[in-house]
C-alpha cells in the first residue's frame, strides 16, 4: 500500500524552475534516500512534502488523503499533516529538557499528561536516552541530540518521517554507527521515511530505494543494488562509486559490446550510451573492477591480452583495509584497489562486462 505518493511536482522560485515533474510513490515501511548534488532539488521536495514549500502544480498524497492538490487550491498546513520532521541542525530547545524537547509536539496537541509521559518515556528507550531525560542539549553529545530529534519527529507515531541530511553533523565514525541504529528503529515502527542526503554510502546502506535526481528531474530509482550495478546513465554510473572514466571514440560494435581504446590500447566494453561507430564515447568502470594481472615485463597470464592495457605505477596510498595505486597510462590515470605493488610498469585488465561505455 502505497502510504505517499506524488504525482507531476513542480515548483519554481521566480523564472527559476527547480522541481520539474517530479512523480513518485513510497510505500507502508519502507524507506527511501533522495539522492543527488547540490542543486539537484532533493531537499526542496523533501520540503514540498513536508508544506514547508508550496509547488505550483501537482498532487502530493498521504494514506489516501491530498496535502496538496494545485489545480484544487488545496496546500494543507505543514502543522496539519502530521509528518516527523529531523532536522540537519537538529533545532532542538536549548533552554527546555531532553523530555521536554520530545514531549513539545504531543503538548501542542493537548495529549493527556499520562499519555506524553508514557509515550515520551517509551520513545526515549527506543532511542537508547531513556536515561538522559532530565538533561539539557548543550550537555549532550552530537550523536545524543540526533537521537532526541529524531525521538521528538516519532514520539506521536507519524505515518510519514522526514530526515534532512540527518547524519551531516556527525564525526565519520558516529555516522557509522547511526546508520545502523537509524534504519532499525524505522524498520521496527514499520514507518515510512524518505530522507535527504548526498552521501551515496550514507544512502545505499539505510535504505530500501534510492531515487537519484539531477536538475528538479529523477534520472533512476531503484534499489541501492540496482543504482550501483545497472546505471541507465553516464550521469547515474559516475555518481554512485569511485570510477575510472575513459574519453574515447567508439571504434567497433559486437553483440551488445563496443570498442573503444585507450592509448592505443584497444578496449572491448559493455553498450549502455547506444552510440554509433566514430562517436565520442566515455567509459566508466569502478575501481574495484580493475584487476592488477602481472608487471609490465611479463608476457603469458600476468601480460598482455584482450582488455589489458600496460601502465606505469605513479603512487600508492595506504587505506587500512586496502591499497588504492594510481596508474599512467599515456595522458590517462586510472586507479585500482589491490595488494602492495612494487613501482614500475603493470598490466591492468579491464573486464568487458564491467567496463561500461556510454
Amino acid at each position: 500500500m502505497a502510504k505517499l505518493t506524488i504525482d507531476d511536482l513542480h515548483l519554481s522560485y521566480g523564472s527559476n524552475h527547480i522541481l520539474k515533474g517530479i512523480t513518485a510513490t513510497f510505500a507502508q515501511g519502507e524507506i527511501v534516500a533522495l539522492l543527488g548534488r547540490s542543486g539537484s532539488g532533493k531537499t526542496t521536495l523533501l520540503r514540498s512534502i513536508a508544506g514547508l514549500e508550496e509547488p505550483s502544480k501537482g498532487v502530493i498524497t498521504i494514506g489516501n488523503a491530498p496535502v496538496f492538490d494545485g489545480a484544487a487550491g488545496l496546500n494543507v498546513p505543514s502543522e496539519k499533516r502530521g509528518l516527523g520532521l529531523v532536522f540537519q541542525s537538529y533545532a532542538l530547545w536549548p533552554h527546555k529538557t531532553v523530555f521536554e524537547n520530545v514531549a513539545y509536539g504531543l503538548r501542542l496537541r493537548n495529549a493527556p499528561k499520562a499519555e506524553i509521559q508514557q509515550r515520551v518515556g517509551a520513545v526515549l528507550d527506543g532511542v537508547g536516552l531513556g536515561h538522559l531525560g532530565d538533561r539539557y542539549p548543550h550537555q549532550m553529545s552530537g550523536g545524543q541530540q540526533q537521537r532526541v530529534a529524531l525521538a521528538r519527529a516519532l514520539v506521536y507515531n507519524p505515518p510519514v518521517i522526514l530526515l534532512d541530511e540527518p547524519l551531516s553533523n556527525l564525526d565519520a565514525k558516529l555516522r557509522e554507527e547511526a546508520r545502523i541504529w537509524i534504519r532499525d528503529l524505522i524498520k521496527r515502527m514499520n514507518l515510512t521515511a524518505v530522507f535527504v542526503t548526498h552521501d551515496q554510502i550514507e544512502a545505499m546502506a539505510i535504505a530500501d530505494r534510492v531515487v537519484l535526481l539531477d536538475g528538479g528531474r529523477i534520472v533512476q530509482a531503484g534499489t541501492p543494488e540496482q543504482l550501483y550495478t545497472e546505471p541507465v546513465s553516464l550521469f547515474a554510473s559516475e555518481f554512485m562509486g569511485t570510477n575510472n572514466l575513459v574519453k574515447s571514440r567508439v571504434q567497433d560494435k559486437r553483440g551488445g559490446y563496443v570498442q573503444i581504446e585507450l592509448s592505443g590500447f584497444p578496449l572491448w566494453g559493455k553498450d549502455r550510451g547506444g552510440k554509433a561507430v566514430s562517436e565520442d564515447a566515455t567509459g566508466v568502470i569502478r575501481l574495484e573492477q580493475v584487476e592488477v594481472v602481472g608487471n609490465g615485463t611479463e608476457g603469458g597470464s600476468g601480460g598482455e591480452g584482450e582488455n589489458r592495457i600496460r601502465a606505469e605505477l605513479e603512487t600508492s596510498l595506504y587505506l587500512g583495509s586496502h591499497w588504492e595505486h594510481v596508474f599512467r597510462c599515456g595522458a590517462q590515470t586510472l586507479r585500482a584497489f589491490g595488494r602492495p605493488l612494487a613501482p614500475g610498469p603493470h598490466w591492468l585488465h579491464l573486464p568487458p562486462e564491467q567496463l561500461w561505455v556510454f
